[in-house]
């Protein structure tokens, strides 16, 4: 399968599928304003005028003038300089977004860069040729210069390159593949290198996992409200409108069409003793509703990025100028990952209340710890404890990675936004927010167990049927780390948020 890239006009849909391995293909309408590009560097070149970045310096060192000819080892110099990451290497699926951002970047036109360079990039992506980029080193500005210079490096046959499952010295990898390393032209070099495509690829990547999150902690909320003979009262729809919110709107809708024809829920519409359920329950639409929200606004910043141009000097074949300026940074990627990381941690915090809450008998009315024979059992109880561990160590990675700033290449890169940094951390929150959202839907489902032979309504009775067909119901104690494996794998996987039509982020 093939996604078409279309240069600034890639919907977020295209690049979700892309980040699932779809192979992006370069719509060939671009391939005019590649041209136009780089025949405009060669112009301004002509009129030998210093230029930062084709004939200069870079950063601290853009007073340096270099001469004509140095201005090819100028740019492979960059590469190798700057391919200075560490630590352990991204996610192959990472690396192929982000060169699938900087193809979509490149066929602009604005960098300046040869059709040579695009159609290695586009060859490689289509071949499964997938630099090894270590993962740390960039702080944001002045583009995600490490790891971008690593899959530079690969393309000028330096470094090493995924070949399936086998790191292979790039220059073999490109020629077993049938193709030449890139020789680098002027500009070239730091068009590659310089751009936030690293931090975007991650953000986007920690979006696209915190929307299956939501979904799924929707039906596993709806699930625990069940198990604990909640009310859906406050899930009317004429609270919200009063209110405004279109995702607290949205979600609270959602939540009572979950739990539209439940006999549990009609069990106790009459003689419910209970006045008002805890807030994990009540509060799910203003809570999950303002992560809806949040994700939204991340997901339309980060959509503009994606489809935007982040190189520096950028080019303007028209009137044949490079004009230096700051597209580089990325804040607007550093707030948009701060939002994922506020909303994954929320979505895993609240699920945690609604375990907590249901393992406690004076809360839900439920046996204690979800067992027969509390004492001799301890059922649940350290489920949920493992929850919290995983709430905590999200509210720690939470804190906004924007707010931080370090002085870089000799105080000339003297604000940077570590949107590096905060993208980086999302899919290892998403993976916390996971293992909760699968104790909870044990736990929910463990809950509505008690409650045969009453049934939940249809959708959810789906996600309970889904859950044991691997998952039996806890009679006794059991070695209990392969429950929480298999209900994560149904969260990860997508099938339990598959089970319903959900508000969606795009």
């Amino acid at each position: 399968m093939s996604t078409i890239v279309r240069a600034g006009a890639v919907s977020l849909a295209d690049w979700r599928r892309i980040h699932r391995g779809e192979t992006p293909v370069l719509d060939q309408s671009c391939h005019a304003k590649i041209i136009a590009g780089a025949a405009s560097v060669a112009r301004i070149l002509a009129r030998h005028e210093p230029v930062y970045g084709i004939n200069t310096g870079f950063g601290k060192l853009a007073s340096v003038r270099i001469s004509d000819d140095d201005l090819l080892t100028l740019q492979r110099n960059i590469v190798l300089s700057h391919a200075a990451g560490v630590g352990k290497p991204m996610p192959k699926p990472i690396v192929r977004l982000m060169m699938a951002l900087k193809l979509a970047s490149l066929a602009q036109g604005a960098s300046g860069v040869q059709l040579t360079t695009v159609k290695l990039l586009t060859d490689m992506l289509e071949k499964g040729l997938v630099p090894v980029i270590p993962a740390q080193g960039s702080v944001g500005a002045s583009g995600d210069l490490a790891p971008l210079a690593h899959m530079a490096a690969a393309m000028i046959g330096v470094g090493e390159i995924w070949v399936g499952e086998v790191r292979t010295p790039a220059l073999q990898a490109l020629t077993d593949a049938g193709l030449s390393p890139l020789v680098l032209g002027p500009k070239e070099g730091l068009a590659l290198l310089n751009g936030t495509q690293f931090s975007c690829a991650y953000a986007l990547a920690g979006l696209f996992e915190a929307e299956r999150l939501f979904a799924s902690a929707l039906l596993t909320g709806a699930l625990s409200t069940e198990a604990a003979k909640g009310s859906d009262a406050p899930f009317d729809l004429r609270i919200h409108a009063l209110r405004g919110h279109k995702g607290q709107i949205e979600t609270a809708a959602a939540l009572r069409q979950l739990m539209s024809g439940s006999a549990i829920r009609a069990s106790h519409l009459d003689g419910d003793s209970r006045v008002q359920d805890p807030y994990c329950l009540r509060c799910q639409p203003q809570v999950m509703g303002a992560v809806l929200d949040m994700l939204r606004q991340a997901a339309t910043t980060l959509l503009i990025e994606a489809n935007g141009v982040s190189d520096n000097p950028l080019i303007f074949a028209e009137t044949d100028e490079a004009l230096s300026g700051g597209n580089f940074h990325a804040e607007p990627v550093a707030f948009a990952a701060d939002m994922i990381a506020i909303a994954l941690c929320e979505i895993g915090s609240i699920a945690e209340r609604r375990i907590a809450m249901l393992v406690d008998p004076a809360l839900s009315g439920l046996p204690a710890f979800l067992t027969t024979r509390p004492g001799l059992n301890s059922g649940f109880m350290v489920p949920q404890v493992t929850a919290a561990a995983l709430v905590s160590e999200n509210k720690q990675r939470a804190y906004p990675a924007s707010v931080d700033s370090i002085p870089t290449s000799a105080n000339q890169e003297d604000h940077v936004s570590m949107a590096a940094h905060g993208a980086r951390r999302l899919l290892d929150m998403a993976d916390n927010v996971s293992g909760v959202l699968a104790i909870e839907y044990l736990a929910a489902t463990q809950g509505c167990d008690f409650h045969a032979p009453l049934k939940s309504s249809d959708t959810l009775e789906s996600a309970r049927a889904l859950l044991r067909a691997t998952v039996p119901a806890l009679d006794g104690d059991r070695y209990f780390h392969p429950d929480i494996v298999h209900a994560q794998r149904l969260i990860s996987s997508g099938k339990l948020a598959a089970l319903a039509t959900l508000p969606e982020v795009e």
